[in-house]
């Protein structure tokens, strides 16, 4: 029988994360949440001063460590209450700490508008003011904002409504992680098997296709029965977006995100239609899949059924973590040095726990080592996922250590690139020595399988996401039945006709946290073109250039720092070309299977 969730307090603490370098204890997260206050007031005291370089620089000065010690605080709490989502007290701490920075924010609302108020040539001369030297790169980009800046009043108002506006994501997760449970359902070979949101996937995954198939229908039966709940949240976020950026004057709330990030628009359009234009490859490769599972239809049931059915491969986590430090082998000594000190010092929370946020993330903060959560599962998917992870957090610990606080922190539009890199350079690392037919093609399944999940589903998502918020700016109802319909059609055109249509994925939108995150998903797609490229140049040319990269953090425009790095994606090139290579992929996988 299937193991059960445990608890946990049952697992080995040397398998969870340790966040006592950031607070000792909880009380001592207490304290210092009851400080805040004071701080807050007094960086607000700067309100009706900002006319002049040096108390501009003072102001800049004192909001940064006040944006420190609320992040970290943020930090801890988030992580406390990811630990297990049924936990009162760390969604009290999550709570609270949620309201200070709202507070915060508020408090400090004033500061944006009063600089942009100034006149033109002060704004100009205070920009180069030796006085204000360390920030210029923040100024510079503030004076971009100036013509969606509001009054002093109104960025007051707009601020004070953030835990309204972020209300929709906190319904969702709610009811996602601690809320919804699924039926239990049959393998194979009639055993009972547990069904939950960290363990979906996996056992998707399974080569019992009984497992698969009732897994599948208990997920999505669970979604269906809140669907209407899901439609309302999601329809909620998106219309919060869509508020603010008719109260800022932008065009979308498409724009506004991209202009947040200095991403120009076309990019995004660029991508959807990239991928389009080969969308003939997805289609083959989903006949290539029917064919390999020897299956009269394919079912969605079936996307993550191992194409190798009779190669198993399991992983320890002893085992995959050497696995991705041989994989990073490329990227230098002192990088390597950093991933094995996050396995020494507990940067990582391993195994699933009841009540466990699921899926996997890279966080941390300024004034923290970088932290891991994952659901390992002893897959070769879960070995990727650390790759992954551990590639945002050496991303961010080299951006922490060579950036102020300020710059510290990448954009979302580079943020998948490290992370996607490792995972190449896990595949490569892994089918450059190996010559036995079928465990290359279990490797180049999983290849194929990065590429389907994170450019063609990603951009799917994103054509999705741009739809759902196009049709709130046009006045058109968001309801369940409205985005089951978008979402089915985009299945349709993504997957083709060798797909069955089953009716349970009309709902798979619902299950998609990133949804809640503006304009995120593209980024995925953008950042894993951008490492098929960068990857290809490492293993080349050595990662020197790619080590630079790592380091910059915000400092300069995304953009650029690809760039840097030896990637242009103001083009379509890169997306371009990284399909090809899923093409050439495809065809030694399918020359492979003659």
């Amino acid at each position: 029988m299937a193991e059960i969730l445990k608890e946990r307090s049952e697992l080995d603490p040397k398998f969870q994360w340790d966040l006592t370098p950031m607070f000792e204890s909880d009380a001592a997260w207490e304290t210092a949440l009851e400080n805040l206050d004071a701080e807050i007031d007094s960086v607000a005291a700067f309100a009706g001063k900002l006319s002049d370089a040096i108390t501009i620089g003072a102001y800049l000065d004192a909001t940064t460590e006040l944006n420190r010690k609320v992040e970290q605080l943020y930090c801890y709490a988030s992580m406390r209450h990811d630990e297990d989502t049924r936990d009162n007290a760390a969604q009290s701490m999550y709570a609270r700490v949620g309201s200070k920075y709202v507070k915060m924010v508020t408090a400090l609302s004033f500061a944006q508008p009063e600089i942009l108020s100034l006149p033109e040539d002060k704004l100009a001369a205070i920009v180069n003011d030796p006085a204000v030297a360390e920030y210029k790169f923040n100024l510079e980009d503030l004076l971009r904002s100036k013509p969606h800046t509001l009054t002093k009043a109104e960025e007051k108002l707009l601020a004070s409504f953030g835990e309204v506006m972020s209300a929709p994501s906190e319904i969702y997760h709610n009811l996602e992680d601690a809320d919804m449970v699924f039926d239990a359902v049959k393998n194979g070979e009639g055993e009972t098997v547990e069904v939950t949101g960290s363990n979906f996937v996996p056992l998707e995954m399974s080569t019992d296709r009984t497992l698969r198939e009732n897994a599948f229908h208990s997920y999505y039966k669970g979604y269906r029965q809140h669907i209407n709940t899901f439609a309302a949240s999601y329809s909620g976020a998106v219309k919060a977006a869509a508020a603010e950026a008719a109260a800022r004057s932008y065009p979308s709330s498409r724009a506004m995100s991209m202009a947040g990030e200095n991403v120009p628009v076309e990019v995004y359009d660029n991508l959807v239609a990239t991928v389009r234009k080969h969308m003939p490859a997805m289609h083959r490769y989903v006949r290539l899949r029917k064919k390999m599972l020897g299956v009269d239809a394919l079912h969605f049931y079936d996307v993550y059924a191992p194409l190798v059915g009779d190669l198993k491969k399991t992983y320890s986590y002893e085992t995959a973590q050497q696995m991705v430090l041989k994989a990073v082998a490329p990227l230098g000594e002192d990088y390597q040095e950093t991933v094995r000190k996050a396995y020494a010092e507990r940067w990582i929370d391993v195994y699933p726990n009841r009540g466990k946020r699921g899926g996997a993330y890279s966080g941390g903060c300024y004034d923290s080592n970088p932290y891991i959560l994952l659901n390992f599962s002893g897959t070769l998917d879960s070995v990727s996922t650390l790759a992954h992870e551990m590639g945002h957090t050496i991303h961010s610990w080299r951006s922490r250590q060579h950036q102020p606080p300020q710059y510290a922190d990448y954009t979302l539009f580079v943020a998948e690139v490290a992370s996607t890199v490792n995972e190449n350079l896990l595949i490569e690392q892994l089918l450059q020595n190996e010559n036995d037919p079928q465990t290359r093609l279990y490797l180049l399944n999983q290849y194929l399988e990065n590429f389907k999940g994170t450019v063609y589903r990603q951009t799917m998502f994103a054509e999705f996401e741009r739809e759902a918020h196009a049709m709130v700016e046009r006045g058109e109802a968001l309801n369940a039945a409205a985005l089951n319909e978008l979402y089915k059609r985009l299945v349709m055109d993504y997957f083709g006709e060798d797909m069955v249509i089953d009716e349970e994925i009309q709902y798979e939108w619902a299950r998609i946290p990133h949804f809640y995150r503006a304009y995120y998903v593209y980024q995925y797609a953008t950042g894993f073109s951008a490492a098929v490229a960068l990857s290809s140049q490492i293993l080349k040319k050595g990662p020197e250039d790619y080590i630079k990269f790592l380091k910059l953090g915000s400092s300069v425009p995304p953009i650029e720092a690809l760039k840097v790095a030896g990637v242009d994606m103001s083009t379509p090139e890169p997306v371009n070309e990284a399909l090809d290579f899923f093409e050439e992929v495809l065809t030694e996988f399918e020359e492979l299977m003659k």
